[in-house]
């Protein structure tokens, strides 16, 4: 697989959140605390065609000038294993609907409608500390599921980690079978994220971190 670290946004927009290397390098006393990520279903939504811009930033389509339409939100966090160790140079996919509830996908519902300024997909090579960064918009219903976004790790080439991450606080999260056939209270909690106003933004801006936990050490 051949990818391209988008080091231009990690620095700016970490700098941004205030999230530098030294939030990312904690370990000893929590160590014991880490709950590993449980394996969720790809879904059949994975793009059919990637996109030919696959960066971090998913609301601005190659030099475009105009954004997707939806919440901007800037999702960050880090991939540890199972000791709490950061994994660097790990490859982390995203996908998720637009504001149109519309996937990347030739059989997506509502298709047609799609937000065609909605990059749909984006990968991340995570650094030294095992972070991971990227803009895109807060996910939003659709037919039969809850608010989610898809994720995708892999580390030297093999795909170790399928999974999904959850907006706290969404009604249907109750009700929603794939988060719910997560039997295992403490990992189904660690896949649900706070979708938080970013301070001092003007626009309205969300910052969600989904901390991924590798159940073996590559």
């Amino acid at each position: 697989m051949n990818v391209v670290s988008s080091n231009r946004h990690r620095r700016d927009f970490l700098g941004m959140l205030g999230i530098g290397a030294a939030a990312y390098t904690t370990r000893g006393w929590f160590a014991q605390q880490l709950v590993e990520t449980p394996a969720q279903t790809e879904g059949p939504f994975y793009p059919d065609e990637l996109p030919l811009d696959t960066d971090n930033d998913l609301l601005i389509i190659n030099d475009a000038i105009t954004p997707a339409v939806g919440e901007v939100t800037h999702l960050s966090g880090r991939v540890l294993d199972a000791q709490g160790d950061p994994i660097w140079n790990a490859v982390v996919e995203i996908w998720q609907v637009d504001n149109h509830a519309a996937y990347l996908h030739s059989q997506s519902g509502n298709r047609l409608n799609r937000d065609g300024n909605f990059q749909g997909f984006g990968r991340f090579l995570t650094g030294s500390a095992g972070e991971y960064y990227f803009r895109t918009i807060k996910p939003v219903l659709y037919a039969g599921r809850t608010r989610h976004i898809h994720f995708k790790i892999y580390v030297g080439g093999n795909a170790l980690l399928t999974t999904q991450c959850y907006v706290r606080g969404e009604p249907r999260n109750q009700t929603d079978g794939v988060l719910n056939g997560i039997r295992d209270a403490a990992a189904r909690e660690s896949v649900i994220v706070d979708f938080a106003p970013l301070q001092g933004s003007r626009i309205g801006e969300l910052a969600a971190r989904f901390d991924i936990i590798l159940g073996v050490t590559p």
